[in-house]
């Protein structure tokens, strides 16, 4: 009874907000029903605003506030709660409201994966009383097997990030025309800001970089001690977690070996299993910290045995837990670029790294056909271009894709090189959506 009443005072509270003050984004959730709508992502990224918007959609559309059940999970007050208690919010709306339908009702349950069971729960729910529900959730494996199974392709799944640079523009109120030497200037400087302190949007709109790194330290600690540690039930050291997340952090861009992490860790007495490890990363992969990215070749076996990539999913994350300085500017751009690629993706797309006599940060896959060759850097000068350069031709001549790019802070040309035409082009200039 006492979890009823919490459910009614959390309904009652929303229904009071209605509607939202919030920014718009640039993923669209439908609002046509017959489906269980799902929204996965980083924590704080914006999964809860895209439900707020959908919301603000149903009551402008003429949805009566009582029609709207919204819980989130992310609640000390459910600590305790169990699948067993599911019940009581549907117990709690009958209740507060016993003349509605409940097939009428819009649905919205924020972080749910939270409380193990929620799937048998949500399958119920939607096959016998309501099927506008909406969830979000900031496990890569928030919709099980089984319940993509029984629910036969009904679920739409969508995919929220941290604010793309063309939404960080929106938040900050930034207009530039980017075909102007002025516009063009005003977006590179919000560009460099943009690497600094990434697109998480409590960051974004807090002012001083000291509240803001305050607010990111505070997001790495709750995804590891919360999301990690605890929902993963790791029973080592906070600080050898710690260490290792950082270790992969520190090694952005490059090629990750565990078992070279194993041996730092081994070496300054720090007692866990190179298993332990890989379970570590595939966690911090599951709850979108970082995105893996394997070496591109033809055998399966040996893309299956070669060490991965990995990028974070913000890079001001990245920035506030290494305290990162002015050298790393390279990385965050590689970094923002492989985000922008990731936000692109088809269903069949895939992204790889390119490693042989030489290097090529991404290769792009389409259709099971290389459709782009990408380096990035963040300045091309006398020095470096060979070694760019050389790296798109080699992969080219592999993979047999003549589409290629540089990717850099500020400039933009056009290379010639061996039959193959070379676009650079800044990256501030690129559009969200950056495969085609």
């Amino acid at each position: 009874m006492e979890l009823r009443k919490t459910f009614q005072s959390i309904i009652a509270l929303h229904q009071q907000d209605f509607p939202f003050d919030l920014h718009e984004r640039s993923t669209k959730l439908p609002i046509d029903g017959n489906r269980i709508v799902t929204v996965t992502g980083i924590r704080r990224c914006g999964k809860s605003s895209q439900l707020g918007l959908v919301i603000n959609q149903l009551l402008n559309n003429g949805v009566r506030p009582e029609q709207i059940l919204y819980i989130g999970f992310d609640d000390e007050r459910f600590l305790s709660m169990s699948a067993q208690n599911f019940d009581e919010i549907l117990q709690a709306y009958r209740e507060m409201f016993p003349e509605q339908s409940l097939k009428d009702v819009y649905m919205f349950f924020d972080e749910i994966q939270l409380i193990e069971g929620w799937e048998l729960f949500v399958l119920r729910v939607y096959k016998n009383y309501c099927q506008n529900i909406f969830i979000t959730g900031s496990t890569a494996k928030m919709l099980s097997e089984e319940m993509a199974s029984a629910l036969r392709g009904w679920p739409d799944e969508f995919r929220e990030y941290p604010l793309s640079f063309t939404e960080y523009l929106s938040f900050k109120g930034i207009k530039a025309n980017k075909f102007t030497e002025n516009g063009a200037m005003i977006l590179a400087n919000t560009f460099r800001s943009y690497c600094k302190e990434g697109g998480f949007p409590q960051v974004v709109l807090t002012e001083g970089m000291t509240e803001k790194t305050k607010i990111l330290q505070s997001y790495f600690n709750t995804m590891l001690f919360r999301d990690m540690m605890e929902h993963y039930h790791i029973g080592a050291s906070s600080h050898v977690v710690r260490y290792f997340l950082k270790r992969v952090m520190n090694n952005l861009t490059k090629p990750t070996s565990v078992n070279n992490i194993y041996n730092e860790l081994k070496s300054q007495g720090m007692k866990v299993s190179k298993d332990s490890l890989y379970l570590w990363l595939e966690y911090a992969c599951n709850i979108f910290l970082f995105r893996r990215v394997p070496k591109y070749t033809k055998s399966l076996v040996k893309e299956s045995i070669s060490p991965s990539k990995y990028y974070m999913s913000d890079i001001g994350l990245r920035n506030a837990v290494l305290l990162s300085q002015s050298e790393d500017e390279g990385k965050a751009l590689e970094n923002i670029v492989y985000m922008m690629l990731e936000r692109s993706l088809g269903e069949d797309d895939r992204i790889f790294y390119f490693n042989e006599t030489k290097e090529c940060d991404f290769v792009v896959q389409q259709s099971e056909q290389v459709s782009e060759l990408i380096q990035v850097c963040w300045e091309l000068d006398e020095v470096n271009t060979e070694r760019e350069v050389s790296g798109l031709v080699v992969a080219s001549s592999v993979t047999g894709c003549r589409k290629c790019r540089i990717i850099t802070f500020n400039q933009q040309k056009t290379i010639q090189r061996e039959e193959l035409t070379i676009e650079v082009v800044p990256a501030w200039s690129l559009n969200d959506r950056i495969i085609y």
